[in-house]
């Protein structure tokens, strides 16, 4: 087993909508809906408390399509529009997780699980462990002796023991098992009249899906229910299982916008979520983030951060096309977090990044 801290990988869209489902519609005074973005920031300080030395990288899904539905436009068409309670919490979601100083990934033309998949497979070729948090089990597919799923709305960890004692199936096998079940949730079609056990029973006596149809004359001497009739059904739809194949292959190969090794925490802006939080009306927070305020040391301005030209600042939170790499910055936000970007190499290693900023603004504790 490694001893190099795990970096986190959280796929923020699972997270925000079991957080909006599974707990009570929250709304402040101004009758603003706020239990999606209480659920999900719980969380992201949940797993800054458990890995408090690893990077945490929170990944939502882009708006708009991705290649999956250019492959199949039926893609997830069955689920409803996104309501409109979960929709008003997105924007504070990101904000406060911007300022709390984690980086944020938003890929256009994938789903977070590919962007995810991605970051995890780069670490793998390290031998960087690596804890994705999701909800998802799809991204079970992914789980190796670096890859660890760990699901904090049920405590839960799973590893590759975890999810064959789960799914009946090694982790090689989730694929197979999707392509031959389907997905009601993502509307993946799979193999008409094939169950869990039946594609269980074909998984475990034979192997993939490339090996179930090439070895179509063995399926009737397996033992379970339906076998003697069951290859001429998968012939029909041999077309249906391998297009359900692509479509829950989750893919490790998104252009990213940096590599893994440059995402980094920044320090918390203790003033903004300060802001956040009192629009929000999460007392708790507000009040520690406010006695963390009153326990830091003021600091006066002398520099305009005008001053240091904006290629020089590396944004933490980065939209861009998978399609192809464009290179460029998510547009001005007003909490957006900014990573140091001499942190690497600072050579003073004693300054943290915001620390180390504030140095080159000239910044003074007074």
């Amino acid at each position: 087993m490694s001893t190099k801290t795990p970096v986190i990988l959280v796929d923020g869209s699972s997270y925000l909508y079991r957080a909006f489902h599974a707990l009570p519609p929250l709304t402040n005074s101004k009758g603003k809906p706020t239990g999606a973005v209480k659920g999900v920031i719980n969380m992201m300080r949940r797993l800054q408390k458990d890995y408090p030395q690893s990077t945490l990288v929170v990944v939502f899904d882009a708006k708009g399509k991705t290649f999956r539905d250019d492959i199949y436009p039926e893609y997830k068409a069955n689920r409803p529009s996104m309501p409109d309670d979960l929709r008003l919490q997105i924007e504070p979601i990101h904000q406060i997780i911007q300022a709390m100083g984690l980086p944020m990934l938003v890929i256009d033309g994938v789903e977070a699980d590919d962007v995810i998949g991605t970051l995890a497979l780069e670490a793998t070729a390290a031998e960087q462990p690596v804890i994705i948090s999701t909800g998802d089990k799809d991204i079970a597919q992914m789980v190796n002796e670096h890859i660890t799923l760990v699901n904090t709305m049920t405590n839960t960890l799973m590893d590759r023991e975890g999810v064959i004692e789960k799914f009946g199936i090694p982790p090689e096998l989730i694929i197979d098992y999707l392509a031959l079940l389907g997905d009601k949730s993502d509307n993946i079609p799979g193999v008409p009249g094939v169950g869990e056990k039946t594609a269980l029973g074909l998984l475990q006596g034979i192997g993939g899906l490339d090996d179930i149809y090439g070895r179509l004359d063995e399926i009737a001497t397996l033992d379970f229910r339906g076998a003697k009739n069951l290859a001429p059904k998968l012939e029909e739809h041999r077309e249906l299982a391998y297009l359900s194949y692509t479509l829950a292959t989750i893919k490790t190969d998104v252009p990213m916008p940096m590599p893994l090794a440059e995402l980094h925490n920044s320090e918390a802006d203790h003033a903004a979520l300060l802001a956040l939080f009192k629009e929000m009306e999460f007392k708790t927070w507000v009040d520690e983030s406010t006695a963390l305020l009153n326990s830091a040391p003021s600091f006066e301005l002398t520099v305009s951060s005008s001053d240091i030209p904006d290629e020089q600042i590396q944004p933490v939170v980065v939209r861009h096309a998978a399609a192809g790499l464009s290179g460029k910055r998510l547009s001005d936000h007003p909490h957006r977090s900014r990573a140091c970007p001499l942190g690497r190499k600072n050579q003073n290693r004693n300054l943290s990044c915001r620390r180390h900023r504030d140095h080159q603004l000239g910044l003074h504790a007074r």
